[in-house]
């Protein structure tokens, strides 16, 4: 083996490592999403978690990312330490897939079939299709396809180039007696953990021996305690990634480490016990690319099945390896938070920015809580037309103040989203999200003004007339119905149910509703200032509040705007309000229907002046 060779084997070990980040990258970028609904929906049967693990990790070809992603829903809260152990076991299982489809190398036959189920068969044409979807498909998930099948091209380029670069070693007695030294399990567990260690991924160090394996001079005694090894050493991504995170965030890392070192030691002292009695006359056999394939899959199953049992027992050493102590975890920019606020924000995981499709769903949850505080901020101010009591407008206050913090941090976190790589679908979730939060903060911002404005009766001083608070009851009302339409489209366009234009157009019917009764009740107001049965004060008050709760169903308009509006690729508020408010018989059918459910008093009739 010369020098050229030497440089071929590094090129090679470049591009399959290269190849394994693209192909992974890319399918996390495809399916993150539905992934991370499903790890926090279906991960309640201890079974079931091991199932969805193992195939979350074969989809995405890394146990590795799936630990690092259980790792971060734990961290915010989303997914209990129970639930995480079976994900991450059934993780190490799903891994072994790729080993499976890199063992396809080894395929030789003169057979066409055979021949194009090798690599060499169907590599260039699956990256012709890959090129073809990249440069031609409309669709940001078609090109991502097409991502995917160029990863998986250049990670079998990579496996060739390195098989050919280690070829003229099939007949180099010292590179036998260098893998000779392996034999010695505790020499090749540490060699297998280091290197894994190094280029954080077991898929990409076990492709690695699998092409050493292919000169012939690798024996199943060496290769054995080595993908022990590598099991322990995929442990230091997830580790690496609970750095500063919360207690039990760290907790799951721990656990992946405690199984993968457990599930080792026990293996390695009951394989070797074994062994000393009865040797195993195979070791000293060469083992092939298949052959680590099959032992990297039956020691994963088997480590699963032996620890599964004590999967509580893995939970509470992780607990006493990872004490209870003060959380100072803070997110990245906030210098002081309130365990209220700390809560709120605890799925604005810094670790989700690498896969845009987790971020965005956890950033959805922050902006959904958002539109419940508006709501419940609406609902107390309105409360104290006939309870101005001072505590619930500092509860209104104290609303306002948690949606100021909310918008400051989730407008940074969906700005670093931005700078990431989107799909179509993810661009326009994220421009909903950004133009949705300003309305819902203004939201809380104009309750605190309705609030004020109320509790100035309090005292009595400035008292608004019986015919003006019967006036004002159905006018909050009107507008809480509008605020609760828009939340409930708002829940319901980001639980996947989509735009909905019905709900679009009820919301407009009702923000009109809204402006009719304002227009009537500014008139109302100015014929009592004209006879004197209001004060100057009482009359700014009230014209304060009518001001700021049509401006609250003004932004409720807003929002259904842009869930139907951005997700149709269109932002044209101008001609958006003409197809809604001209001819269209369902906002027309809605608006008669509402009208009726929010009917002033009758109004006091005033004798014209002299």
């Amino acid at each position: 083996m010369d020098i050229f060779d030497v440089l071929s084997l590094f090129g090679g070990v470049a591009v399959f490592l290269y190849g394994m980040h693209v192909l992974s990258d890319s399918l996390q970028s495809l399916a993150s999403g539905k992934v991370e609904r499903l790890l926090r929906r279906l991960t309640s049967n201890l079974f079931m978690a091991v199932l969805l693990g193992a195939g979350i990790a074969a989809v995405i070809q890394s146990s590795s990312a799936t630990t690092v992603m259980v790792v971060g829903l734990v961290n915010a809260g989303m997914m209990s330490l129970s639930q995480a152990v079976g994900v991450i076991m059934g993780a190490n299982i799903g891994t072994t897939v790729t080993a499976w489809i890199l063992s396809l190398a080894g395929l030789s036959s003169n057979n066409p079939w055979i021949k194009l189920l090798s690599p060499d068969g169907f590599t260039p044409i699956l990256m012709a299709i890959g090129v073809i979807l990249i440069f031609a498909a409309k669709k940001d998930r078609h090109r991502m396809r097409g991502q995917i099948m160029i990863g998986f091209g250049i990670l079998m380029m990579g496996m060739k180039v390195m098989s050919s670069a280690v070829s003229p070693l099939r007949t180099d007695p010292n590179f036998a007696k260098f893998f000779l030294v392996f034999k010695n399990p505790i020499l090749g567990v540490l060699a297998g953990a280091i290197l894994t260690a190094i280029i954080q991924s077991s898929s990409a160090s076990v492709g690695i021996l699998q092409a050493l394996a292919a000169t012939g001079q690798v024996q199943w005694g060496s290769a054995i305690p080595i993908i022990m090894g590598q099991n322990i050493g995929t442990c230091v991504t997830a580790l690496i990634s609970s750095l500063g995170a919360k207690k039990n965030a760290k907790r799951a890392a721990m656990i992946h480490l405690l199984f993968n070192l457990l599930g080792s030691i026990l293996f390695f002292c009951v394989f070797y016990l074994i062994h000393a009695l009865r040797p195993f006359s195979f070791l000293d056999g060469q083992v092939s690319a298949a052959g680590i394939a099959v032992f990297h899959t039956a020691f994963n199953v088997s480590a699963t099945a032996l620890l599964l049992p004590f999967h509580n027992h893995l939970v509470s050493l992780s607990i006493r390896i990872v004490p209870d102590r003060e959380d100072k975890h803070h997110l990245e920019g906030v210098a002081v938070l309130s365990s209220e606020e700390n809560q709120l924000l605890r799925p604005l995981e810094q670790r989700f920015l690498e896969t845009p499709a987790l971020a965005l769903a956890s950033a959805e949850k922050v902006v959904a809580r958002m539109a419940d505080l508006a709501e419940e901020a609406l609902r107390e101010a309105s409360a104290m037309i006939d309870d101005p009591s001072e505590e619930r407008r500092e509860r209104v206050i104290h609303h306002e103040n948690l949606m100021d913090r909310l918008e400051d941090n989730l407008q940074t976190y969906l700005l670093k989203i931005s700078q990431q790589q989107l799909q179509d679908d993810e661009v326009v979730k994220l421009n909903i999200m950004m133009h949705s939060i300003n309305d819902l903060e203004r939201v809380t911002d104009h309750t605190v003004h309705v609030a004020d404005a109320l509790r100035s009766q309090a005292d009595g001083l400035n008292p608004f007339s019986e015919q003006a608070r019967d006036e004002m009851r159905v006018f909050l009302g009107a507008v809480q119905k509008t605020m609760q339409l828009t939340v409930e489209y708002f829940h319901r366009y980001f639980e996947e149910l989509g735009q909905d234009p019905d709900a679009a157009m009820e919301i407009e019917a009702m923000e009109e509703v809204v402006d009719t009764l304002a227009a009537e009740l500014y008139q109302r107001h100015i014929d009592r200032l004209r006879h004197a049965e209001c004060s100057e004060t009482t009359g700014m008050l009230y014209q304060d509040m009518l001001a700021a709760l049509e401006r609250i169903s003004d932004h409720c308009s807003n929002i259904a705007f842009y869930l139907l509006e951005i997700d149709n690729g269109t932002f044209d508020r101008h001609s958006y309000n003409q197809r809604a408010h001209t001819g269209n018989g369902l906002f027309d059918g809605f608006y008669k229907e509402m009208k009726k459910d929010f009917r002033l008093p009758a109004a006091r009739h005033y004798q014209p002046f002299e």
